[in-house]
């Protein structure tokens, strides 16, 4: 199986560090980077635009966008207008957002599920071009209708973990972002969760499996330990790989095995070289490309 392998530029790094990196990307063949719109750090839309804007061919991906944020219908002209002026170089991934965020930002939904539901339905049908009216709990539109909707409409991913939303994956969205503290053993079981919501008991083939996988650089056991430690609200032990490119590679081909299609590397909070990391992310794919190769040879 075939197998992407981005990866991540965290908006922990100043915006202004944004150029230099997405240069390093395209000079050394990485070919998909990720940002994230943290709260209330960096936006997603904005640091995506200029990062296209930056580059010839890279695919840029936004995971996520917190739903309760954004009013739909301008995420589907801000959405339309990368598509347009980028055609099938962007990837968005839509979440529930991180609750006490939300919670700060007054925006926190009583059902993310309904909030979700709702959003994801409207977008898919505004960014198809349709005219869209809708009372929802949540999404109201009111002959809505895209000036500009794209040609060909951006797969929509759905960022999941809990079994719900990732059975909401399954039925409506094109993808599913899992996070960091994925495993390959738990990325069967969230797969396998996305296939009981799936119309047909199975994901279709051109469904999209991302994961984002903690990859450090060098000797970074000490600091693994402590970005994967177990977290207050769900209590999960994260999951990672330290080493160099082999190791590296060895884990993304496991991951490829459980069903995974696209490996979004993750660096730490405390890398500061993140030109430096997109090469060795590049490196990575590389190997990967090249065993795959030799297999189907």
């Amino acid at each position: 199986m075939t197998v992407t392998v981005g990866a991540i530029f965290r908006p922990q790094l100043p915006p202004e560090r944004l150029g230099s990196a997405i240069r390093a990307a395209e000079a050394c063949g990485l070919r998909e980077v990720w940002l994230w719109e943290d709260c209330f750090l960096e936006s997603g839309i904005a640091t995506a635009a200029a990062a296209l804007a930056m580059s010839d061919d890279l695919v840029v991906g936004i995971g996520l966008l917190p739903t309760p944020l954004r009013n739909v219908a301008l995420a589907a002209m801000e959405i339309a207008t990368l598509e347009r002026l980028f055609p099938g170089r962007i990837r968005i991934a839509l979440g529930h957002g991180v609750q006490p965020w939300m919670e700060q930002a007054g925006a926190r939904a009583e059902s993310p599920m309904t909030l979700m539901r709702e959003y994801i339905t409207a977008l898919r049908a505004l960014l198809s071009g349709e005219s869209v009216s809708v009372s929802g709990r949540y999404v109201q539109l009111s002959d809505v209708q895209l000036g500009w909707a794209p040609s060909t409409p951006p797969p929509l991913l759905i960022g999941a973990t809990g079994p719900r939303t990732l059975r909401l994956a399954g039925d409506l969205a094109d993808g599913v972002v899992l996070d960091s503290v994925t495993s390959p053993d738990r990325a069967v079981a969230a797969l396998a969760e996305v296939d009981a919501g799936a119309a047909e008991g199975r994901r279709r083939a051109d469904f999209q499996a991302v994961v984002y996988l903690r990859a450090f650089r060098g000797d970074a056991a000490e600091q693994l330990a402590i970005e994967a430690a177990p977290d207050d609200v769900g209590g999960v032990i994260g999951h990672g790989v330290v080493g160099d490119v082999a190791e590296v590679v060895g884990e993304v081909r496991r991951f490829a095995a459980a069903g995974v299609n696209a490996v979004i590397l993750q660096p730490s909070a405390v890398e500061t070289d993140v030109e430096g990391y997109f090469a060795f992310a590049a490196d990575v794919a590389a190997d990967v490309a090249a065993q795959v190769a030799a297999e189907v040879r």
